[in-house]
């Protein structure tokens, strides 16, 4: 098989990396993709949200299933042109992919379809919910509508945080059209887990539960991020809570999708706040959690280019498990400088080669480029440093040994990954 993966991540090295393991592959390519994915795939210099070139390289090189990595993609409606095409493409459709893509959209499913959910408001002008905001008091929430890379959620612990980011959003338009609506609603208390699962929209097959990262600095502070490291499985997700996390909220999604005559297929990532009633939806996302799938995939033992095309084709029943490594992996994301705000770029990155001599460790690119024969800094995230161990304890030493082989002109990680666990 030729596979296509589109995406520049470390979501997206991961998974080529993964699917370069089955036997079913002889090619890979990936658009854009970064200076690690070059190492295992031919990457084609391609946006990712340029789906009619997309389809054009696809039906070129006859690519014979395309995986899609980045959530932009999606909601711009990539899957529709590829089946339209007739090319088998990995990821939902437009209509379904609006659950990552409008949060309203998403809160307003789990409403009607009794998917427990923090309460809310929504808003389409700032002085209302400036207003909504001195009524409720905090801590609270607020939310952009749209997509914003992991940054549109502000945990605001005082008014004026709150009021600062709802004028943020909606008034200075930090995040274009995503923010000119917003969400308000309560702020959920208990640890958080990420419970991916795979769908064909009759079928669902979980994979194994991990536990993120979002705030910037050790002991979850700072701002949020689109993940500064994860590990699995997550030990507060119990079988018990995993059996009521399924019946309760993936299946009443997909459920409630289906009955609206949305067509699922690919993988959806439920973000889960375990509180004191039971588990709670934080949000839906409509691809591979990043940094989760370097936590996730390394402890894979199964086919996942056989249970994506079983996905594809609708034929999802007919993979009833899947097999996964005992060992728990933990994944710690090294970033740029100010990320997420402003950073540099074309810092080089030294010691990628000693950290990945460790056994059992494997260093994930995200924002890298290789420059001659060099590899050198291209984003916020930069490397997703992951290692499986014997026990939690283990893995985590493994992680942050191969990461202090590493460096580049100012590598900020956090020193805190897994400490949950």
């Amino acid at each position: 098989m030729r596979i296509l993966v589109v995406g520049s991540g470390g979501r997206e090295h991961a998974l080529v990396w993964k699917i370069a393991q089955s036997k079913l592959v002889d090619k890979i390519f990936c658009a854009p993709g970064n200076g690690g994915i070059a190492q295992i795939a031919e990457c084609i210099d391609i946006k990712a949200d340029d789906d009619c070139a997309l389809v054009e390289f696809a039906l070129k090189e006859k690519i014979d299933l395309t995986v899609v990595g980045p959530e932009a993609a999606l909601s711009i409606g990539i899957a529709d042109l590829f089946e339209k095409s007739g090319l088998k493409i990995f990821g939902p459709c437009k209509q379904a992919a609006r659950l990552e893509a409008s949060k309203i959209f998403s809160k307003e499913l789990m409403a009607k379809y009794k998917v427990p959910t923090a309460r809310f408001q929504i808003f389409d002008n700032p002085y209302s919910a400036k207003k909504y905001i001195e009524e409720i008091g905090v801590p609270c929430v607020v939310k952009a509508d749209g997509l914003a890379a992991g940054k549109g959620v502000v945990v605001a612990q005082s008014v004026e945080e709150a009021k600062i980011a709802v004028a943020s959003m909606m008034e200075n338009k930090v995040f274009g059209y995503a923010g000119e609506n917003i969400i308000i609603e309560e702020c959920l208390s208990g640890q958080e887990a990420s419970i991916l699962v795979i769908t064909d929209s009759k079928e669902v097959v979980a994979l194994a539960t991990s536990q993120d990262h979002k705030r910037v600095f050790d002991y979850d502070q700072g701002p949020n991020t689109g993940g500064m490291g994860a590990y699995s499985p997550a030990p507060v997700v119990t079988p018990g809570i995993l059996k009521e996390i399924k019946e309760k909220i993936i299946y009443r999604a997909i459920d409630g999708l289906a009955k609206e005559g949305i067509d699922y297929r690919g993988v959806l990532y439920a973000g889960i706040m375990l509180t004191k009633e039971g588990p709670k939806t934080l949000e839906f996302n409509v691809r591979f959690g990043d940094p989760e799938t370097e936590a996730i995939l390394p402890r894979l033992k199964s086919d996942l280019v056989e249970v994506m095309l079983a996905t594809v084709e609708g034929k999802l029943n007919k993979v009833r498990t899947l097999e996964w490594d005992s060992r728990p992996c933990v994944c710690v994301v090294c970033a740029s400088k100010g990320y997420p705000g402003d950073y540099s770029k074309d810092k080089e990155i030294t010691g990628l080669d000693e950290a990945a001599k460790i056994k059992d460790v494997v260093v994930f690119h995200a924002g890298t480029k290789k420059t001659g024969d060099k590899i050198v800094t291209n984003g916020g995230r930069v490397l997703g440093v992951t290692a499986l161990g014997g026990t939690i304890k283990e893995a985590i030493s493994k992680t942050y040994e191969a990461v202090g082989k590493i460096n580049f002109e100012g590598m900020h990680y956090r020193k805190d990954i897994a400490s949950k666990s």
